[in-house]
């Protein structure tokens, strides 16, 4: 792509802001036990969550580094997905000025976060076959086009987009693209991860809140270049992601190959729903997904969401999105709940 300066992309104030200072970035070595910690107006009764957690996440950083091949210098652990995707609002776009570009339908909290930032959301509805249309998106853009939201696989449709698509805007989006990857480990095709030093305007979200089980703890990881990290990490509150949260992730990253076979039997588990699926006369289509959940479209969205609420099985009606009309969504379960919804689905008339 062409010579790509991520200051011109910077808010003004957010250039010349100094970063609020905690104790623990002053004093960092905080594995020396025989030091007393008189610094941070912390309670000194040990209770093990007594004392600020390291406002960088190194360990758990750590570990990721590894699993994903990424210096940490390119890592940002936000308060879930949603904390690192405000701050990458509060960084580069200005309030009333400024715009981003979505594709309905698309992750709700776009469009949510943009409206929290008065910031103009350009829409863009994806094709029919839920894909970019890219010379559309570069038509919309202007010169206060700051950030564009790819999510993929995308949420709620669960497909890819393809690769010449995505590397099109890339290189001809001028301002940065922001590629939600949260549902990645559930795809056959490879991270952009890969691709990130090819594209300094690229910033890659995940989660732990879908593969790896671990929701609760709201845990989000941004990946791009160390110059937009530090931009980042300028803006972050000091303590945005506490002790317990790092804890829990660090005890789930350790344990890799456990969180790699639930994978594969969600995997196993989507293919074979999709099949049985395949049987019910009222399902006028199932959509391709590389997500743990499949999209349908129904004969009446609506009537079949409350059917299926008599029978104890709560799934998404997204029949008001865009593209979506009669089409409900359905996160793939272990075996006995699929089986659960599956009979559900067949008695109902």
């Amino acid at each position: 792509m062409e010579s790509f300066n991520i200051n011109s992309l910077v808010r003004e104030n957010i250039k010349s802001l100094k970063p609020y200072s905690s104790a623990r970035d002053e004093y960092k070595d905080t594995q020396i036990h025989e030091m007393i910690f008189l610094d941070a107006n912390e309670n000194p009764f040990n209770n093990g969550v007594n004392r600020y957690p390291d406002p960088q996440q190194n360990n758990v950083k750590d570990i990721l580094s590894e699993i994903k091949n990424i210096n940490k210098k390119n890592i940002l652990l936000g308060n879930g997905s949603d904390e690192v995707l405000d701050l990458i609002f509060r960084a580069f776009c200005e309030p009333n000025k400024d715009n981003i570009i979505t594709l309905p339908p698309t992750y709700g909290m776009y469009g949510v976060l943009a409206n929290i930032n008065a910031i103009e959301n350009k829409e863009v509805l994806l094709n029919k076959d839920f894909q970019p249309k890219v010379a559309d998106i570069l038509a919309v853009a202007n010169a206060n086009s700051k950030l564009l939201f790819l999510c993929s696989p995308n949420n709620p449709s669960g497909n890819s987009f393809t690769v010449k698509a995505v590397e099109e805007l890339l290189t001809k989006f001028k301002g940065l693209v922001i590629l939600d990857e949260a549902y990645i480990d559930f795809s056959e095709h490879k991270s952009w991860l890969e691709k990130l030093e090819k594209y300094p305007n690229l910033i890659i979200t995940q989660t732990l809140s879908k593969a790896y089980g671990m929701a609760g703890i709201r845990l989000g990881v941004c990946y791009a270049s160390s110059e937009i990290i530090q931009i980042l990490n300028k803006i972050k509150p000091p303590y945005n992601v506490n002790e317990l949260t790092q804890l829990k992730a660090i005890d789930r990253l350790q344990r890799i190959d456990e969180v790699t076979n639930e994978i594969n039997q969600l995997v196993e588990e989507r293919k074979r729903l999709k099949k049985e699926l395949e049987s019910i006369n009222y399902i006028a289509h199932i959509y391709p997904s590389d997500a743990n959940f499949l999209l349908l479209k129904v004969d009446d969205a609506t009537k079949r969401y409350n059917q299926l609420i008599e029978y104890g099985v709560v799934i998404r009606n997204r029949t008001t999105q865009p593209l979506c009309t009669n089409c409900l969504r359905i996160s793939v379960g272990i075996s006995e709940e699929n089986q659960k919804l599956m009979r559900a689905l067949k008695a109902i008339q």
